[in-house]
């Protein structure tokens, strides 16, 4: 019985076991179905707040985008418009030396070049020469000096010379004395003689190159310096020859020094024969020397051609006011033809190329402020250039336009300033 009832009792707690496992696990099951739901919530709304995130961040890309494109729209038109011009102000064009100009149509001049070397004026030149045979004894004027009219360049000593001189100084006393005689002591026929002989005397010193001033002083005191004689300068001007040497002989009419008067002198320009060139005196021309210009005149043409270079000569004249040229320097000959009718032409440097390629000038619209006008180039006209394309009066810039156009390149320049 005891048995019995322990089975029964048994079979009761296992009973009781298993409900509660049932009751449990239903209630587990209804408490995961609760947590899944919770967690599905969780991820939906997480999903919906990604999108959300998405969306507003593809909104922010499409307005950084539209943003970009409208900056670079406007760097763009900036550029375009910083390309077009830029405002300087005044103190940095007078360090950047710019000049302004306006620009009208003038006669402008097509230039001819010509090899030239610079001569001494025939005109105004004096060869300093003995006139009889003499050794020099000493100098006073040196290569290059200025020399002043009457001014004693050269002594030399000269038998000839002596001989003259003394000749001279016997007929002048025999004069002196026969004078003093009058009529009633001497006959017409002697103070004719001593007045004839003194006057050839006279004559011969004169001949032989001395001064009056030099022959007046001939007298019994300088008889130990008789033979010597100084030359003097007939015309003021530059020792431009002095090939020789003291105590050197030299023969009557030996060039001993030249003299030239360099404030006016000839250009002697070398053109080849086969070049037709409708020059006529007073015709212009242009020398250049080492960046510095000089306005010439055609004063002669030769017609014959040089047997050495074989070019024909034609010679010019230039004044040299400031004693920059000098006799046996080479320049460069530019003969100037006038344009038939006025041309509207600016200075080569003043003309620029663009990014294009196009050649442009920089105009002033208002003070300091430039802009870059395309122009079309016609004829050259020495360092100028004819351009078609800009209006009479138009104000550019004729020195500085590399500056603008750095400036320009530079970027970060807004035309106005802004």
């Amino acid at each position: 019985m005891n048995t019995v009832i322990s089975k029964k009792f048994l079979a009761v707690v296992i009973s009781s076991l298993l409900v509660g496992f049932t009751t449990n696990h239903d209630a587990f099951a209804q408490s995961s179905d609760g947590t899944g739901s919770v967690t599905n919530v969780s991820k939906q709304e997480e999903k919906e707040h990604q999108d959300e995130h998405e969306h507003e961040k593809g909104h922010e890309e499409d307005i950084g985008d539209h943003d970009e494109h409208g900056h670079e729209g406007g760097n763009k038109e900036g550029e375009e418009e910083h390309e077009e011009g830029i405002t300087i102000d005044p103190k940095k064009m007078s360090l950047a030396k710019i000049k302004v100009e306006s620009v009208k149509p003038e006669y402008q001049f097509s230039s001819v070049y010509a090899p030239g070397e610079i001569k001494a004026n025939g005109y105004k030149s004096y060869v300093v020469s003995p006139r009889t045979e003499s050794v020099i004894i000493s100098r006073h004027a040196a290569l290059g000096e200025y020399v002043e009219i009457g001014q004693k360049l050269v002594t030399l000593f000269s038998e000839a010379m002596a001989q003259a001189q003394a000749d001279y100084l016997i007929a002048s006393t025999e004069w002196q004395r026969v004078k003093k005689l009058g009529n009633k002591t001497v006959s017409e026929s002697r103070l004719l003689q001593a007045e004839t002989t003194y006057n050839a005397s006279y004559g011969k010193l004169i001949a032989l190159g001395l001064t009056e001033k030099a022959i007046n002083g001939i007298s019994n005191k300088d008889i130990k310096a008789f033979g010597q004689y100084a030359l003097t300068a007939h015309r003021e001007g530059v020792v431009l020859q002095d090939d020789f040497i003291q105590g050197q002989r030299v023969d009557a009419g030996d060039s001993v020094m030249l003299l030239a008067d360099e404030k006016q002198l000839w250009v002697e320009a070398k053109v080849s024969p086969n070049k037709k060139l409708n020059l006529s005196i007073d015709s212009p021309a242009v020398l250049k020397l080492e960046g510095q210009s000089y306005n010439a005149k055609v004063i002669q043409e030769a017609h014959t051609i040089d047997p050495v270079t074989r070019t024909r000569i034609i010679r010019l004249g230039v004044q040299n006011a400031d004693d920059n040229l000098h006799s046996g320097m080479f320049v460069k000959v530019y003969f100037q033809f006038a344009t038939k009718q006025k041309v509207m032409a600016v200075p080569e440097e003043a003309l620029i190329r663009s990014a294009d390629g196009d050649w442009t000038v920089f105009v002033e619209d208002h003070p300091g402020e430039f802009k870059a006008v395309e122009v079309e180039l016609g004829r050259a006209l020495g360092d100028f250039r004819e351009i078609i394309g800009l209006d009479s009066g138009t104000r550019i810039v004729t020195k500085g336009a590399f500056f603008v156009a750095s400036e320009i390149a530079k970027g970060g320049f807004d035309p106005h300033n802004h």
